[in-house]
C-alpha cells in the first residue's frame, strides 16, 4: 500500500513540472525545436548582440564617436530598398554613387550621413569625395578613426589630415597593424628621424601602399651597392622619398649606367645622390640625355662633361636649351664673349646657366668702373667666371687693399682675376704682410694659389720657384703637370679623387 502511495506522489510531481527530470542540455535542444506558440512558457526577451557605438574616452579621446555603426540586419528585398534610399540621399547632397554599385553600403541613411559629415569635418568636400567615392564604404569606427589616429601619432598634424586623405584616400582601407605600422618601422630602420616621418608621408603618402620587402628594399640595396653610405639613406629619404618607389631596372640603374658612360665614376655618383637625391627623379630619355646633347651642341667638350655634372648636378634637370641660349646672347651682347669663350665659362662654372643677369652685371660694372677695359673684363671672366658670383662689397675692399697697400699694376689683376675669390682678412692680407716683412717680391698667384702648408714651404725656401699653372684635369687619363714629366701613379691624385673632392665641396 505504501509503495503505491509513493508512486502516486511521484506521478503527481511529474504532472506539475513535466521537464524537471530531463537534463539541461536536452531541455535546451527541446526549447530550440518548439515554436513559440507551442511552448509559450520558454519565450525569452530578444537581446541584441550588437554593442552600442559609444565613445571610449581612453582609446580615441580626440574624435567624437558616432552613435550608429552599420544599421540593422535586413533581408534581400529590404537591402535593395535601403540601398535605393541611401543612394538617393547621396545624390541629394551632390555625391555620384555610380562607383558604389559593387560596394556594400550601410542600411540606413543615418549611418551614411554620419560618414559624410565625419569626412567633411576633417576637411574633405563633396568634390573630394566624388574623386574617390569608395571612401564611403569605410566604417568610421573600424577604418577611418584608427587610421587617422595612427597618422596623427606618427607626426601628421591634425589640421593636415584632410589634405593627406585627399591626396591618398586609399589609406582609409588600410589596416593599421598589418599595413601601416610595418612601413613606418621600415622608414625608421633606414635612419629616418622620428620627427621626420610625418613630413616624409605628407610628401609621398603613396609609401603607405608599398610592401617593405618589395620595391623599397630593392632601391635601397642598389644605391648602397654603388657606394651610397647606408647612414645617408635616411636623409635621402627625408629629402626625396620618391626614389623608394622607383624600380631599379627601369629607372635608377639606366640613369646610373648612362652617367657612368659619360665618365662619372660610381663613387662620385654616390656622393651626388647623397647630397641631392632628387637627381634620381630626372627622366633619362626626356631630360638627362637631351640636356647632355644640348651642352655638347653649345661647345662643351665631352671630356669636360664629368666635371660640369659633378660641379652642378642640377644642370641635368634644367630647361637647359632655353637657359643656355639666353645666357649666350647676354654674354655676347654685354660682355663681348664669343660662343667659344662662353663654353669655357660653362666648363669652369656651370652654375652660370642659372645665375641672374642682374647679379652678373654688378661685378662686371665694378671692374669696368675701376678702369679695366671691356676686353680685359671678358678675359677675366673666361679665365675665372667665379668673379661673376663675388659680392661687390668684398671686391671693393680687396681692390682697395691691392691699390693702396701692394702698389701693384692693374695688369696683375687682369692676369690673375682669382684674386677676388680669396678672403682679404684670412688669406690675402696676412700672407702679403709676411712676404713684405721678408722682402719677397712675387706674383699674386705665387703666394695666393697654394695651401697654407705649401706657402710656409715657399717662405722657407732659398729661392722662388717658377710659377706653374697647376694640375690639369683630364677625365679618363692620368694626371699631368705642365712643364714636368708624367707624375708617377704613386704620387698623383686620381681623376676619381678630383671629381670626388669637387662633388663633396658642393
Amino acid at each position: 500500500m505504501r509503495y503505491f502511495l509513493r508512486k502516486r506522489l511521484h506521478f503527481d510531481s511529474i504532472l506539475r513540472n513535466p521537464f524537471h527530470i530531463y537534463p539541461q542540455n536536452l531541455l535546451d535542444s527541446m526549447n530550440n525545436v518548439l515554436k513559440p506558440h507551442q511552448n509559450p512558457c520558454f519565450q525569452q526577451p530578444r537581446v541584441s548582440r550588437i554593442r552600442p557605438f559609444s565613445a571610449q574616452p581612453n582609446k580615441f579621446p580626440e574624435y567624437e564617436m558616432p552613435t550608429v555603426t552599420w544599421g540593422v540586419v535586413q533581408g534581400r528585398k529590404e537591402k535593395l530598398v535601403s540601398r535605393v534610399i541611401v543612394c538617393d540621399y547621396l545624390k541629394g547632397i551632390g555625391i555620384i554613387p555610380d562607383e558604389l554599385e559593387q560596394l556594400e553600403l550601410p542600411s540606413t541613411v543615418d549611418v551614411m550621413r554620419e560618414r559624410v559629415e565625419f569626412l567633411q569635418k576633417i576637411g574633405l568636400t563633396v568634390d573630394d569625395i566624388n574623386e574617390y567615392p569608395l571612401m564611403l564604404g569605410c566604417s568610421v569606427r573600424k577604418n577611418i578613426i584608427p587610421v587617422l589616429g595612427y597618422l596623427e601619432k606618427v607626426g601628421i598634424q591634425r589640421q593636415k589630415l584632410g589634405e593627406f586623405i585627399k591626396n591618398y584616400p586609399q589609406v582609409l582601407h588600410a589596416s593599421v597593424v598589418v599595413e601601416l605600422v610595418p612601413i613606418v618601422k621600415f622608414l625608421r630602420g633606414l635612419d629616418v628621424e622620428k620627427q621626420d616621418i610625418g613630413y616624409v608621408l605628407m610628401k609621398y603618402p603613396e609609401l603607405l601602399g608599398f610592401k617593405p620587402e618589395g620595391t623599397m628594399s630593392t632601391s635601397v640595396a642598389y644605391l648602397v651597392s654603388i657606394g651610397v653610405n647606408p647612414r645617408d639613406i635616411g636623409p635621402m629619404v627625408t629629402q626625396y622619398p620618391y626614389f623608394l618607389g622607383m624600380r631599379v631596372g627601369m629607372m635608377i640603374k639606366p640613369l646610373v649606367d648612362y652617367l657612368v658612360s659619360l665618365g662619372l665614376p660610381k663613387k662620385v655618383l654616390a656622393r651626388m645622390f647623397e647630397k641631392r637625391a632628387y637627381i634620381l627623379g630626372y627622366d633619362l630619355e626626356d631630360t638627362v640625355k637631351p640636356n647632355v646633347d644640348c651642352l655638347i651642341s653649345f661647345g662643351i667638350r665631352k671630356e669636360a662633361l664629368p666635371s660640369v655634372i659633378a660641379q652642378y648636378p642640377q644642370i641635368l634637370g634644367l630647361p637647359l636649351k632655353a637657359k643656355l641660349s639666353s645666357q649666350l646672347y647676354f654674354f655676347n651682347l654685354k660682355l663681348k664673349i664669343d660662343p667659344e669663350g662662353f663654353a669655357r665659362v660653362i666648363e669652369r662654372m656651370p652654375q652660370i646657366v642659372s645665375l641672374n643677369q642682374s647679379v652678373i652685371m654688378k661685378p662686371v660694372e665694378f671692374l669696368l668702373g675701376r678702369g679695366i677695359s671691356t676686353e680685359d673684363v671678358a678675359k677675366m671672366v673666361v679665365k675665372c667666371p667665379q668673379v661673376l658670383a663675388s659680392q661687390v662689397g668684398l671686391m671693393k675692399n680687396s681692390f682697395y687693399f691691392f691699390k693702396s697697400e701692394t702698389g701693384r699694376p692693374l695688369r696683375e689683376l687682369v692676369d690673375f682675376p682669382e684674386y677676388f675669390t680669396y678672403s682679404l682678412e684670412s688669406r690675402i692680407k696676412p700672407r702679403y704682410l709676411r712676404l713684405k716683412s721678408k722682402g719677397i717680391r712675387c706674383s699674386l698667384g705665387w703666394f695666393l694659389n697654394c695651401s697654407d702648408q705649401r706657402f710656409e714651404e715657399r717662405l722657407q725656401a732659398d729661392y722662388i720657384e717658377a710659377e706653374s699653372a697647376g694640375p690639369s684635369f683630364h677625365m679618363g687619363g692620368i694626371l699631368e703637370l705642365p712643364g714636368c714629366d708624367i707624375v708617377s701613379e704613386d704620387d698623383d691624385e686620381s681623376d676619381d679623387e678630383i671629381l670626388y673632392r669637387r662633388t663633396v665641396s658642393l
